[in-house]
């Protein structure tokens, strides 16, 4: 169990910087990570559906007749309908939504801090150092760390589809 404060000082570190004890921290390191984090984080969740992000939402109509999206959900990945901004139109008056949401570092898996502390060292490498060479070298770590992650996360648990429920396999019986 990591916390902000942890992630952002093992991308220090990787970038042979001094490991920060406060976000709050009147240091150029500590602003960085203050800024970039929850942004980096973010987008790092919506680069693939991972399991340890995905849930289901119930949606209901509101009163212009739309599905609001909630606001934690990051990315939508299955929605039966039309999505526009942060709607989807559609002709019930209920569906399920699968999308991606906010985790907070506490709640990562082991699997997935590789990725993210290489990312976060990619992003403070030329504000911090400004050494391409290691900008390159960070960035194909942050490559194959994401590979393998994808690879751990996407076997990691059985696929529990619906699949008796098609039509075509129950047209065969």
């Amino acid at each position: 169990m990591y916390t902000k404060i942890d992630l952002c000082s093992m991308a220090l570190l990787k970038l042979g910087e001094s490991p920060i004890q406060s976000l709050m921290a009147d240091v150029p390191s500590a602003q960085l990570a203050r800024t970039l984090f929850d942004a980096i984080l973010d987008a790092l969740l919506c680069v693939h559906p991972w399991r340890f992000a995905c849930r289901d939402t119930d949606l209901i109509k509101n009163a212009d007749g739309e599905f609001q999206i909630p606001s934690e959900c990051l990315r939508v990945i299955q929605a039966p309908g039309d999505i526009i901004g942060d709607k989807i139109h559609a002709p019930s008056t209920r569906i399920t939504i699968r999308s991606i949401v906010r985790v907070p570092p506490e709640s990562l898996p082991e699997y997935f801090i590789p990725v993210l502390v290489s990312k976060l060292a990619m992003e403070f490498c030329i504000p911090l150092i400004g050494e391409q060479n290691i900008f390159s070298m960070l960035a194909a770590l942050y490559e194959t760390e994401l590979q393998t992650a994808k690879f751990i996360d996407s076997t990691s648990a059985p696929n529990h589809s619906r699949i008796e429920t098609f039509s075509l396999i129950n047209a065969r019986f």
